[in-house]
């Protein structure tokens, strides 16, 4: 077990905020992954102080209840225990105290992903809506945390990576760190660690790049100089006069693990998890597929800052973290952000329009493969994120759309009507700067004397309308409201960009999505109306051979093609698969791969050439 002693921790009065919310937080047990967290309130509600913790935390759509991780609770004042009430899942009210009121608890921390807490002895990092007690009532006053180092040898070196603003705490180091409001204090994750960091500008504004994790000959100064070009493209973009960043300091914060991808937004920061291999190596040049996901991951979240974390719907202007905030709108908030975040690595130069039209191809790819895509609209897969997108089962991908994927093929299909409609003298550049100066600019500025605004649920239309002079409102019954495929190969066809749409016609299928279970080869989910579903198989069916022949986990890895690859279309083909324990044996008729699968091709000729003053985009054919 980690050692741990008692820590001197500074007190209100010494950082000169007597009535402000002060929070104490240090790595208690590395080995238990136990975080402690003391609260102090100086002027607690005499009819008895509530507390609670956020059930979810904005940008991660469903509820999580973080509170069932708070391992044990107690509060005094005067050096006499106080009783602590649980009202609900979240929320406990103390008995009432005339003095200041401690409450101290621990928290779990053993959640490797961006949207909680994980701590052990390589490194320890937090969400505040994981650790940080709601003090109702007191939700505006100023919020004070005094991070402290371990006494465990392990983190004898550890510095501290947020973009909250100091107060007694240098750069990087442990110390006091200060927020406006508990809303503010919530919105800047923190990692600490022995990591990797780099620092650059853009547009004047300090980046730091803080990489946790072992990454043998990691190429920093590549991944560096790649992030700066997007970033200076993005603030360019929403503030193409005055260059100027929503922001003071901005942090990204990387978690290199085996197997991983994510990332989730703040408002001066972003916390991301990737694949080791996806981080580039010194002397490798080339662009490998995963680094070129990663920086689309990078750009995704870095376009949040504006885009969700300021631009927001009405539903979100004033979040109520106790149970689900619902919006139709996510997949503008989503689906534009997916759009842009290619969109951003070809304007900036990271990647070229053939590279950015085969991942437009991809997503292309990824939505027409499910028959959900024809059953839920956008609309609907926005409103129902908190219990179908974010709670996806075996059979999602014939019940629903993603709002990320398809909404990002929206906002290409309105990007191209807008274009062709104007001519190119408007796009969808437009749409993004008028939401920006009307509901984003000065967000932050607006929350703090209450008036803070969002995007209304039908205002959509008229605000595209009045940017650009184009009507999209039948576009958008028939897209994002209604489930009808946006029609890319014609509106495409005008800008120089041939879409092929082919079949797989020669290569035999069953229909499936399978996994890798130990040495089983396990069906995920059985897409509707192909050749296992009619069979009779499920998901969750272990598929164990096929005519005779025995079907392992390698087979998982392409969906059984090479398995079924030595029949032809048509042929019928005896299954035998396990469901739990009992055998089943069935016949299968063997279907075509026949989803479409659809290419991008860039035109060039004289009537149609790459366009100059925004290369991610062909100029309208002349007629």
């Amino acid at each position: 077990m980690a050692k741990t002693t008692q820590i001197k921790r500074h007190t209100p009065m010494s950082v000169g905020t007597a009535d402000a919310v002060q929070y104490a937080i240090v790595p208690k047990d590395l080995a238990a992954h136990l975080f402690e967290v003391t609260l102090e309130i100086a002027k607690p509600d005499p009819e008895g102080q509530v507390v609670s913790l956020p059930a979810w935390i904005p940008g991660s759509y469903m509820v999580r209840e973080f509170a069932r991780n708070i391992v044990q609770i107690k509060a005094m004042s005067e050096g006499k225990k106080v009783s602590l009430n649980k009202r609900d899942k979240h929320t406990w009210q103390a008995a009432p105290c005339k003095a200041a009121l401690t409450i101290t608890y621990e928290v779990y921390a053993w959640d490797l992903s961006v949207r909680a807490a994980h701590l052990d002895q390589s490194h320890g990092f937090f969400n505040g809506t994981s650790v940080f007690l709601t003090v109702h009532g007191q939700e505006s006053a100023p919020h004070i945390v005094d991070i402290l180092r371990a006494a465990d040898v392990a983190c004898k070196t550890w510095r501290v990576a947020t973009s909250l603003p100091e107060l007694k705490a240098k750069r990087y180091g442990f110390g006091t760190y200060i927020a406006a409001n508990y809303d503010e204090l919530i919105d800047h994750p923190v990692e600490m660690g022995d990591f990797a960091l780099a620092t650059f500008e853009a547009h004047g504004v300090p980046h730091d790049f803080v990489v946790t994790g072992k990454v043998p000959n990691m190429d920093m100064a590549r991944m560096v100089a790649d992030v700066q070009k997007i970033c200076e493209a993005q603030i360019a973009f929403f503030e193409p006069r005055s260059k100027k960043a929503p922001m003071d300091r901005y942090v990204f914060m990387t978690m290199v693990v085996g197997e991983g991808y994510g990332g989730l937004e703040h408002r001066a920061s972003t916390a991301l998890i990737c694949n080791r291999n996806d981080i580039p190596l010194k002397h490798h040049p080339d662009m490998s597929e995963g680094y070129k996901a990663f920086l689309g991951l990078c750009s995704h979240e870095y376009f949040h800052t504006w885009n969700v974390k300021r631009i927001k719907p009405a539903a979100f202007a004033s979040y109520d973290l106790r149970q689900e905030n619902y919006t139709s709108l996510l997949w503008l908030f989503e689906g534009f952000t997916s759009y842009y975040d290619d969109l951003m690595l070809v304007r900036a130069g990271t990647i070229d329009e053939n590279a950015y039209l085969k991942l437009v191809s991809k997503t292309i790819n990824m939505v027409t493969r499910g028959n959900g895509r024809l059953k839920q609209s956008v609309a609907e897969s926005s409103f129902d994120a908190w219990t179908k997108y974010y709670r996806q089962d075996e059979n999602s991908p014939n019940a629903i759309v993603s709002y990320y994927t398809k909404g990002s093929l929206v906002a290409l299909g309105l990007d191209l009507t807008i274009r062709a409609e104007t001519e190119g003298k408007k796009s969808l550049d437009d749409v993004m700067r008028v939401l920006w100066q009307k509901y984003g600019r000065d967000f932050y500025s607006r929350t703090l004397v209450g008036t803070q605004q969002g995007l209304p649920e039908n205002e959509i239309e008229a605000l595209i309308e009045q940017a650009t002079g184009v009507n999209v409102r039948r576009f958008i019954d028939k897209y994002v409201r209604g489930t009808e495929d946006v029609p890319l190969a014609k509106l495409y066809a005008d800008f120089g960009v041939h879409l092929d749409s082919g079949h797989a016609a020669k290569k035999a299928s069953i229909g499936i999505k399978a996994v890798r279970d130990g040495n089983d080869c396990k069906i995920a989910s059985a897409f509707e109306g192909r050749a296992a579903h009619l069979a009779g198989l499920s998901a969750q069916d272990v598929i164990i051979a096929i005519n005779g022949l025995r079907v392992t986990a390698a087979d998982a890895a392409d969906g059984l093609t090479t398995a079924v690859g030595r029949y032809r279309v048509g042929e019928v083909v005896e299954i035998h698969a396990f469901r739990r324990d009992e055998l089943l044996i069935v016949k299968a008729k063997l279907q075509a791969d026949d989803v479409p699968t659809h290419l991008l091709k860039l035109v060039v000729d004289q009537e149609a050439v790459l366009a100059t003053a925004r290369p991610t985009y062909l100029k309208k054919a002349k007629r």
